[in-house]
């Protein structure tokens, strides 16, 4: 069991960089692995630049694909795609060395591989054993094993193991994280680690039975992780709208009140956790939702950061979450109406004003303190 010390206060608050998983939806296979600066983009570095110097965040999620970094030719392991890969390092070490933050390696595939053309519910779920098409828990592992290896001398990275699983047995997210957690280690790094859930690894539903293949609560196993250094956090993301989907315009769901038995439940395991997604749309109500949220964050000692969706270069006049009207978390950008996108209206709003510059941790390694 992993057993971190008491610590306080919120080292790491910032916004998700989604890009990297655009441009597959369609047929089977569709975008893959697709054009770099077309189909797909990691980081727009002028936008990083803005939210580091005159944003003063030091946190940043950074989306990819698995099949593009493991091609299907060659499976999920080691073998990477070394053209992909040399572009999102350069996105990660522009956030990490450039501007001196720290950067949350997303792999966003919802614990699938091999088809993301219809996320989330394509592809096979790894280390689903019936099905002769999916990769392997020792693949997975394999898979962290090589990335990690590739950033062990960057203690500005943290390893988010994977975005959002949902509808599997949840003691088999515990054995796919446990594979993670081992090949991350087994590569010599130390730096924190972020461990999803199921149930799209939801704040509100940790002690609750989700999905169709769901057999038991994220907090029936998620206490059984072991990590040999003591630095793995739970991943969390919770949306705040009707039914936590981030699709809706209306913020109904209260973040404290949903997040209260996760809360005790991290207490009670001295366990720590990171809302690394969370969104509202552009009105008042929503305002007054995400002020509530970040307060209760803030609050309880278990959370030590969050993340907000999203932002990223491919968005355009787009809504990433929460209504078609928001536009991006994306500096520069408009919404669909050409008027004032998120970063001009949801960001100062209801996000800025709870960013803790003063505890928010500006050197050293990644980790629980």
């Amino acid at each position: 069991m992993i057993v971190p010390e008491a610590y306080a206060k919120i080292l790491y608050a910032g916004v998700n960089e989604s890009g990297g998983e655009f441009g597959v939806f369609g047929a089977k296979g569709t975008g893959l692995p697709g054009r770099f600066g077309v189909d797909f983009e990691f980081i727009n570095k002028t936008a990083v630049d803005i939210y580091v110097d005159q944003q003063n965040i030091n946190f940043f999620r950074v989306t990819f694909l698995m099949e593009r970094m493991c091609p299907l030719e060659t499976g999920l392991g080691s073998t990477f795609n070394e053209t992909l890969f040399s572009e999102y390092a350069d996105a990660i070490n522009h956030i990490t060395v450039v501007k001196d933050a720290y950067a949350l390696l997303d792999p966003h595939n919802y614990m699938r591989y091999n088809d993301p053309s219809s996320q989330p519910n394509s592809g096979s779920v790894i280390g689903n054993t019936s099905d002769p098409t999916a990769a392997t828990t020792a693949q997975f592992g394999e898979f962290w094993a090589e990335l990690a290896g590739r950033f062990v001398n960057n203690p500005k990275v943290v390893f988010g193991i994977n975005n959002e699983p949902h509808d599997m047995p949840t003691e088999l997210i515990l054995e796919n994280n446990q594979a993670a957690i081992n090949g991350i280690r087994s590569a010599g790094a130390k730096q924190l680690i972020l461990a999803p859930g199921n149930g799209f690894t939801g704040g509100h539903s940790w002690t609750q039975t989700t999905g169709a293949a769901g057999d038991a609560p994220s907090s029936d196993f998620m206490n059984m992780l072991v990590d040999p250094l003591n630095n793995t956090a739970i991943d969390i993301h919770e949306y705040l709208d009707e039914d936590f989907s981030g699709t809706h315009a209306n913020c109904t769901q209260p973040g404290p009140a949903n997040l209260a038995a996760l809360t005790t439940w991290l207490e009670q395991n001295n366990l720590k956790a990171v809302v690394s997604e969370f969104g509202a749309a552009n009105n008042e109500n929503c305002f007054e939702f995400v002020d509530d949220l970040l307060t209760f964050l803030e609050e309880n000692d278990v959370y030590i950061g969050w993340s907000a969706w999203a932002a990223g270069p491919l968005w355009g006049t787009s809504s990433p979450c929460c209504g078609t009207d928001t536009g991006s978390l994306e500096p520069g950008e408009v919404n669909d109406m050409g008027g004032p996108n998120g970063f001009l209206t949801v960001w100062p709003e209801s996000i800025r004003p709870n960013i803790p510059f003063n505890t928010l941790k500006r050197s050293g390694m990644s980790s629980l303190t």
